[in-house]
């Protein structure tokens, strides 16, 4: 009887959406999207009913949600209300909890880098101590996920942890008070020397215009001369604050995005809102291929505007804007609804999401699509691909080999010994390193671990060897592959003599964390950053910085 009832009021609401639909939109796309409508609806409600098994609802909306955004573009999402807390947080950057992350450790949940002056770090708790009740609850078969949900909640509640402590081993009773937690979108700022000024900006949260700001303000006050605005692997946020971010640096009332979509209501332009702090201070703005979205909008509005120079590699190319749409019942629709045009004309988006070859693959804009424009100065700069920067840093290689092995956990593993072992080891931010025998006990460390890797090289090889059998090679140049093969060694050991430095940075920085925060390890990275030791290096010949802005240097080209 049930059935019946659930069956008919199922029929009902699909008549009724039918109704609405066709009445909102005018012509057969009216007719088309309601009868696709009650099809959904009723697909649903069989599914429901009829189903050999038992099946989840609210499962069912997710998949059929995510099937239809299937074939846009990867930013039209559906968030269901158990995924709101999560989207606030990226959007907002807040949230009611003690400040800390955690990690999965090899016997259970572990603290793995508590914020500074936050609830847990106030508690006295560091990175590595186990979290072994919450709330009285044992985290022993605890996923990070199902830890982090307990510990986060409404500002002010109290929350119970019993801890096992890092370097003692004492099991300890920890009371703490939730807070709003804001993550800063700016985590660092400093003097690079007497007259340059570091800004790194990291994601675009709601008001992290005001801390840039605050730090443009207190970089000055330092002596700061000229700024390097750092956004690289930013990969963006709220595009208002991007606008207001621009404000501190041109007039008030100066065009720096417009946005263009299907929907006449989604066309607008976005113009300076505020004072700026200082229109004539030189700026560098450091980005790659991790940069977009909002960070494309700063950086490719300041270039387009001749008030900075780019430095660093081609950014990620995403022109497109989104808008959330609630669909009841605390769930939204976060689509794309426009694309964003910057003051030269140009739209940087690098993918057309639009058309899609017949196997469903994507490919980016072809250079007989990309148009020229002109900045205001003249320069030439282009659409369809992203933010070309001024002066070009070749991008550093990545070894597979080192992150396999932090991966891992490894790094965390040897460095808890390394911790336990030097506490009273000076660490200073941006000095810190480790001695030979350091990196000999790492090595002796991971004698007996597991590591499944092959080299780039030996990846190639077995293609180039696929290759030449399939092509009838093999008679010409197979002796040439074997001398090749036979001379390739992916023995751990090996590895890791031969990317020493990698793997002692990776372990330098996770110690600086320990002791300094994550804005210690931004401090420790700074002095052998390759695109930041360019950056001051352009910033004390202004000659050149002058003649890339008017665009008379011709070494970038």
């Amino acid at each position: 009887m049930k059935g019946i009832i659930k069956y008919a009021a199922a029929s009902v609401i699909g008549a009724v959406l039918l109704l609405l639909i066709t009445s909102a939109v005018e012509g057969p796309d009216g007719f088309k999207m309601g009868r696709n409508m009650e099809v959904m609806v009723n697909m649903l409600r069989d599914l429901s009913l009829f189903y050999v098994d038992d099946v989840d609802p609210d499962k069912l909306l997710k998949d059929a949600a995510a099937g239809m955004t299937a074939g846009l573009d990867p930013y039209t999402v559906y968030i269901s209300e158990d995924e709101m807390d999560d989207f606030q947080i990226m959007t907002t950057g807040r949230y009611g909890g003690v400040g800390s992350l955690i990690r999965q450790g090899h016997d259970g949940v572990v603290f793995a880098e508590p914020y500074r002056g936050a609830p847990a770090d106030r508690a006295g708790i560091v990175i590595g101590d186990k979290i072994i009740e919450v709330d009285g609850r044992s985290a022993s078969d605890m996923t990070t996920d199902q830890v982090s949900a307990l510990m986060k909640g409404k500002v002010g509640t109290k929350l119970k942890l019993k801890i096992e402590k890092f370097y003692t081993g004492d099991t300890v009773e920890v009371e703490l008070k939730r807070e709003m937690i804001n993550i800063p979108g700016i985590p660092y700022y400093g003097m690079l020397n007497d007259s340059v000024g570091y800004i790194l900006n990291v994601d675009f949260t709601e008001d992290v215009s005001r801390d840039m700001r605050n730090a443009v303000l207190a970089l000055k006050e330092q002596g700061a001369k000229a700024l390097i605005l750092d956004y690289r692997n930013n990969g963006g946020g709220v595009l208002q604050e991007a606008v207001k971010i621009v404000s501190c640096f041109v007039p008030r009332g100066t065009e720096v995005v417009s946005l263009k979509g299907r929907n006449p209501e989604e066309n607008a332009v976005f113009n300076t809102p505020n004072e700026p702090l200082d229109t004539e201070i030189p700026l560098v703005v450091l980005v790659n291929n991790g940069s977009a979205s909002a960070a494309e909008v700063v950086a490719g509005a300041l270039q387009d505007m001749d008030r900075a120079v780019l430095v660093g590699r081609r950014t990620f190319g995403k022109g497109l804007v989104q808008t959330t749409r609630p669909q009841g019942y605390n769930s939204y629709l976060k689509l794309t609804t426009a694309k964003y045009y910057l003051p030269s004309g140009r739209c940087i988006q690098a993918i057309d999401y639009a058309s899609r070859a017949e196997d469903g693959t994507l490919s980016h804009i072809p250079d007989s699509l990309i148009t020229e424009f002109k900045t205001a100065a003249g320069r030439k700069v282009y659409d369809g691909g992203g933010v070309m920067p001024d002066v070009r840093i070749p991008a550093e290689y990545v070894n597979r080999f080192a992150y396999i092995v932090y991966g891992k956990g490894y790094i965390d593993d040897y460095v808890d010994m390394f911790m336990r072992a030097n506490t009273d080891r000076e660490v200073v931010p941006g000095e810190f390193r480790i001695t030979n025998e350091d990196y000999a006990a790492f090595v002796e460390f991971m004698s007996d671990k597991d590591v499944e890797w092959q080299s780039e090289t030996k990846l190639l090889l077995a293609k180039l060897k696929e290759a030449a059998e399939a092509e009838r090679y093999t008679e010409t140049v197979g002796d040439y592959i074997t001398a090749i093969e036979e001379n390739l060694d992916d023995d751990v050991q090996e590895a890791l003599k031969l990317y020493k430095k990698e793997l002692s940075e990776l372990i330098e920085n996770e110690i600086v964390l320990r002791r300094a925060y994550n804005q210690g390890v931004v401090v420790q990275n700074l002095a052998k950053d390759a695109d930041v030791r360019e950056a001051v290096k352009l910033l004390a010949d202004m000659e050149r910085y002058d003649e890339i802005l008017t665009g008379k240097d011709t070494d970038r080209k």
